[in-house]
């Protein structure tokens, strides 16, 4: 399998390397998160939209899903919060002039930053069979042509349901509803492509699937932050203010990479002067290179020398823990070349970071998807409790478990029951709450169901948001078996990548974004969002919509539903979509923590939702106590001329939306196909520093071939590399995913670097 590079939209012609930057954010970030606001939205528009971002009366960042503060800053959005606020309220438009102009296959050979800087889709479009182009259809013609298929179904576990972190909880919780009211648990969701192993882990260690911590934990109250497997200054730059204020009173943080980060260095706060004119803030006290692949000896080390030191809080792990014992001896049969082997780490470096840890009362470890997407990330974040465990670090306050989801309500479409394997309680509330009948069948992860469009068993394939084609791995497998289906579905804010892969009928439905007015039957609405630290608070949108014949995301999911199962059912989908408080009266009735949902969303900053773990050290798990586990380690180990590749955002994207061509941070300018090399591996491959190679990906199946990449020699982790996603997640094979959560183990891919071949 091979994917070339664009040819047409000369997106590499001008690919500029420079040093990589020692410093996030100041002055340049503020200056090109505005560059991009007014160049989109205008002066008016863009100052408008701007000043209500993540405020209490405003709405939600479309990005990332770290917290606000309690009094939230009057300019509490970061760099690439604003590219994502410029490209939803952009005047740019893709109306049916623009489709009759530009035919599908055309528009499949435009680069994924081309698509998404075109602008907004203002009305519904269909792809009839052999058609070479959308065109215009009206929203009555397109709920009814998705109706017949699914009413003509042979079994409702023929069609997909795919959900994207942007949707609010009304509109998930209400598409679950459909799904399951329809008759199947076929959810899956970005969560199977990220934070599933962590959610895994957790619920399996301390009977919870979320995060343990708040944000005051983290800037009041942490001795030492361990940031693992993340880079916050790209992904979650607000963070990084987070972590300013608990370095200013003291905290230590220790970054644990294979690849040094910017904004784990030094943090230029340009909310302050000294982040404009100053020098700075150091972040990290201590950094330590991993290798790829090696955090779960990193921690399992750590265990040991930690039992060893006799710096264990034997008081909270015989009252609040079971399986200590176990774990204990499975440390002490350590191989010690096996870790230095897997970690790229000498003794002295994890003996450091002991030091660290034994000198804090209270810690915290952070990790995002440079843990969850390897083959043994479950593992690995079982063994990150461990030492959480070892010392009492959870149900204190500034301690406990961290991982920081990346889209704005990924963790909300959870909660709201967006999943595959939904525990039976929550079907039984379903089914007490409405009167249907729940499916009780598993249905498709992310990954099972692009097997099953392969297979031919999907007819109906529907995304609720995001861009599946340019999310999930085995990029050119991926596009035949979405092609393949009878009929997709994309509800879109704007053109993506998944749209030049229709299936043999595909409709492409426009919705509202989070800036714009939501006025129903019942007036103007709001919706509601989870964020990482499981607070709950309200979104109001005050743009004018993109077009009058855009639909929010529950009236698109309502107007469907009452297509399918008509007005007379058990589910009152009118009254829902006419008032969305009368979706989250029901949420209140379903799912626990939600009581008095609509009083208590209404407060400033909203409400936390309960975690018992965090709240009292009340742990619901089989045994009703935190759980210790043995975790088998397995070394990667890579053939010679071989390295380890991880795939990574550039600091210009937003998952796979490409805001630009720069990722200024890593010192990239007007190009993305590079990849990441240490220069001692470019020596002993005799590859030099800026060649043309194409990245081989091998697996038992074959090979799978990413064309036409320049060599940056770059101080990534000795026999590992780095290159952007998603031009690289042709190189994840299908079958390439974690043990347990059945998350694509992008973060691993064994690769060879061959002479460019095109």
């Amino acid at each position: 399998m091979t994917t070339p590079a664009p040819n047409d939209d000369h997106d590499e012609a001008g690919l500029r390397v420079g040093p990589p930057a020692k410093s996030a954010a100041g002055l340049p970030g503020v200056v090109h998160g505005l560059a991009s606001v007014l160049e989109q939205a205008g002066v008016r528009r863009g100052v408008k939209t701007l000043r209500l971002v993540n405020q209490q009366r405003g709405f939600d960042c479309p990005g990332c899903a770290w917290p606000e503060p309690g009094k939230p800053h009057l300019v509490e959005f970061c760099e690439n919060g604003a590219k994502a606020v410029a490209e939803e309220s952009t005047v740019r438009r893709v109306d049916a002039a623009f489709f009759a102009a530009h035919p599908i296959a055309e528009l499949a050979r435009h680069s994924d930053h081309w698509l998404g800087q075109q602008g907004r889709l203002t009305q519904p479009m269909l792809r009839d069979a052999g058609d070479a182009h959308y065109r215009p259809i009206g929203w009555d013609a397109a709920f009814g042509i998705v109706a017949d298929a699914l009413t003509g179904l042979d079994s409702p576990d023929d069609a997909v349901f795919y959900t994207s972190g942007r949707t609010s909880n009304e509109a998930a919780f209400l598409y679950q509803l459909f799904a399951r009211t329809l008759g199947t648990n076929n959810l899956p969701d970005c969560s199977n492509m990220c934070h599933e192993s962590s959610g895994a882990a957790l619920s399996e260690t301390i009977g919870v699937g979320k995060g343990s911590v708040s944000l005051t934990d983290i800037t009041d109250h942490a001795d030492l932050i361990v940031i693992v497997g993340q880079n916050p200054g790209t992904n979650h730059p607000r963070m990084l203010t987070s972590l300013e204020e608990a370095k200013r009173r003291g905290a230590r943080i220790v970054a644990i990479n294979p690849l040094p980060e910017a904004g784990l260095h030094t943090f230029k706060n340009p909310q302050k002067v000294r982040g404009v004119v100053g020098r700075g803030t150091l972040l990290s006290d201590l950094f330590l290179q991993v290798r790829l692949g090696g955090d779960l000896a990193f921690f399992q080390a750590v265990n040991r020398l930690l039992v060893d030191a006799g710096a264990v809080d034997h008081a909270f792990v015989d009252e609040y823990t079971t399986g200590y014992d176990d774990a204990a001896v499975a440390w002490q049969k350590l191989d010690w070349d096996d870790v230095a082997a897997a970690t790229g780490l000498p003794k002295q470096g994890l003996e450091a970071f002991v030091a660290e840890v034994q000198r804090a009362e209270s810690v915290i470890v952070c990790w995002a998807m440079g843990l969850t997407q390897h083959k043994k990330a479950v593992p690995t974040i079982r063994e990150i409790v461990n030492f959480l465990l070892l010392r009492g670090n959870i149900g204190r306050p500034g301690a406990g478990a961290c991982p920081v989801r990346g889209h704005s309500n990924v963790q909300g479409d959870r909660t709201m029951g967006i999943w595959e394997k939904p525990p039976a309680t929550f079907l039984d509330a379903l089914e007490t709450e409405f009167g249907i009948t729940a499916p009780r069948r598993p249905g498709h992860d992310t990954v099972d169901s692009i097997r099953a469009m392969r297979d031919g068993r999907v007819e109906v394939f529907m995304a609720m948001g995001g861009n599946f084609a340019a999310a999930t791995p085995d990029s050119e497998l991926t596009a035949a078996a979405l092609q393949s289906v009878p009929l997709t579905v994309h509800v879109s804010t704007k053109l993506n990548r998944s749209h030049t892969l229709p299936g043999r009928r595909s409709l492409i439905l426009p919705c509202l974004g989070r800036t714009e007015r939501d006025v129903q039957a019942g007036g103007e609405q709001f919706v509601t969002v989870e964020d990482s630290m499981s607070a709950v608070h309200a979104s109001r949108g005050t743009l004018k919509p993109a077009s009058d014949q855009l639909r929010s995301e529950v009236a698109i999911v309502t107007g469907l539903a009452r297509r399918v199962f008509g007005d007379s059912g058990p589910v009152p989908w009118v009254s829902f979509a006419a008032d969305y408080a009368t979706v989250r009266s029901r949420i209140a009735r379903v799912i626990p923590g939600f009581d008095d949902y609509e009083a208590r969303v209404a407060v400033p900053g909203g409400f936390v939702l309960p975690h018992p773990p965090r709240d009292s050290r009340s742990f619901p798990t089989a045994s009703g106590k935190a759980q210790f586990s043995v975790n088998e380690l397995e070394v990667l180990r890579v053939p010679p001329g071989r390295l380890i590749l991880q795939t990574v955002r550039s600091h210009d994207q937003f998952n796979t939306t490409i805001y630009g061509l720069d990722d200024r941070y890593r010192g990239i300018r007007d190009g993305r196909r590079v990849v990441f090399v240490n220069p001692a591996d470019l020596a002993e491959l005799g590859i030099a520093d800026g060649a043309m190679v194409d990245l081989v990906s091998e697996w038992t199946d074959g090979d799978r071939r990413a064309a036409s990449f320049r060599v940056v020699s770059y101080p990534t982790a000795p026999g590992c590399a780095a290159a952007y996603f998603p031009e690289t997640n042709v190189l994840v094979p299908l079958d390439h995913t974690a043990e347990v959560s059945n998350t694509p183990a992008s973060k691993s891919v064994v690769i060879r670097l061959e002479p460019a071949s095109a």
